[in-house]
């Protein structure tokens, strides 16, 4: 048996290598950088450390040996009996699902694919984008027939950014297939390597529905949060104050608010909202979630303008220090982050932003956002400070010395001592 894992990002490249210490595994991707960097031992998103590599990176292509050989070049996939698809499904600028990374995949893994390979979707999908968009592009490019020469299987990724505890082998995998009896083969290659057991969904749509929910239910938790700090605002009440108080009790939510980005909450209602706008139907609570949601940035942005004005400090030209431009705490992933629209909205007040981040590249922010960071400590002081993303070096950081006797600090997650000038 030998599985094909295309797309080495976040959730591909922890699978892949994970399946290698069981099976013989390829690892392809169109990045021959990001391949170059893998076959070096080095995993630039830190979900893996250079050991971890180690223990199953394989460099002879013909070896039968169980492990990990990762290439850019298609064919090395011709001899693979399990596929599984882990690309991105992004939306655009009008928040309407991306395919195109999906269908470009489909069609290429139909060129190698044989009778009775089984291919498996990992991407967040909308209910019936597996059999309605990716399968016909697998029977063209391959020339056979779905559930009769070849299978599918969908296993929803739960891959969580920087989350060093609750690794892929430790999160119960929900599988399918498309039929009864694939579905138990899906599930028994997951179950052989996910130590935390797996859940046989009925069918495809049920597992790409239960999907899509998970991070949509906890969006508009996200979102009511959200609305109830601007709320707790104009009344003048600390909204933490509020949060822990109303967290004594059993059945309380703990969410909290602030910006939601990411490769998954900012991202998988849109999937949903598409379908049912198909159908018919407005979803308007997740619609709606999503807004609040998609406008913390500017929300977040006035209020410190605000906060200058109240305190007689002189907007433009104001030196403010943002610490942090990852979508969260704790890892290099810069995807859909929303302390861009925080940045960006500021900067419409002509101050003069520090984009401060040990974690992200600069590379990578210039290239997806024209913004410039720096992973370098400031020695400068500043007239605002903005904690925008909680790394551990921030919360353990002397903020003194960014500060001098008029310093505001604008305390986005919540999470420094009390006494600092204002937070969310």
């Amino acid at each position: 048996m030998k599985i094909g894992i295309i797309g080495l990002g976040y959730v591909g490249l922890p699978l892949a290598a994970l399946f290698a210490t069981k099976y013989r595994v390829v690892g392809f991707d169109i990045n021959q950088k990001r391949v170059d960097e893998i076959k070096d031992g080095k995993d630039n998103t830190l979900e893996l450390t250079n050991m971890d590599l180690e223990k199953v990176l394989v460099t002879n292509h013909d070896s039968k040996e169980n492990g990990l050989i990762c290439t850019t070049v298609l064919d090395n996939l011709s001899d693979c009996n399990y596929y599984i698809i882990t690309v991105p499904t992004p939306v655009d600028e009008t928040k309407r699902p991306i395919f195109t990374p999906l269908i470009k995949a489909s069609e290429a893994v139909g060129k190698v694919l044989k009778k009775n390979d089984i291919v498996i979707y990992e991407s967040t999908v909308y209910p019936g984008a597996t059999e309605e968009i990716c399968i016909p592009e697998l029977e063209k490019s391959s020339g056979l027939k779905f559930n009769i020469d070849f299978y599918a299987g969908y296993s929803p990724e739960r891959i969580n950014p920087g989350d060093k505890k609750h690794t892929v082998e430790k999160i119960l995998k929900v599988t399918s297939g498309s039929t009864k009896e694939i579905g138990v083969i899906v599930d028994d290659l997951y179950k052989s390597v996910i130590t935390a057991g797996t859940h046989l969904a009925p069918t495809i749509k049920v597992a790409e529905a239960s999907k899509v929910i998970e991070n949509t239910q906890r969006d508009i938790n996200i979102a009511f949060v959200n609305e109830l700090a601007k709320i707790f605002a104009l009344l003048g009440i600390d909204t933490n104050d509020v949060l822990e108080a109303a967290g004594t009790k059993w059945n309380f939510l703990p969410f909290k608010p602030g910006l939601v980005g990411g490769h998954c909450i900012g991202v998988d209602p849109y999937y949903l909202a598409q379908k049912a706008q198909e159908h018919g139907y407005n979803p308007d609570l997740i619609l709606a979630g999503r807004r609040i949601n998609d406008g913390m940035g500017e929300y977040l942005s006035l209020q410190i303008i605000k906060l200058m004005l109240k305190h007689d400090l002189m907007v433009k030209d104001a030196k403010v220090l943002v610490l942090g431009i990852t979508f969260k705490e704790n890892c290099p992933d810069v995807r859909n982050t929303k302390v861009v629209d925080l940045v960006n909205n500021l900067n419409e007040y002509r101050v003069k932003t520090t984009i401060y981040d040990p974690w992200a590249s600069p590379e990578e922010v210039l290239h997806e956002y024209g913004l410039t960071t720096t992973q370098q400590k400031p020695e400068d002081t500043f007239d605002v400070i903005v904690l925008a993303v909680s790394h551990d070096e921030f919360l353990k950081e002397d903020l003194s010395k960014f500060k001098h006797e008029n310093t505001l600090v604008y305390d986005v997650k919540g999470k420094l001592p009390s006494g600092y000038t204002a937070r969310l």
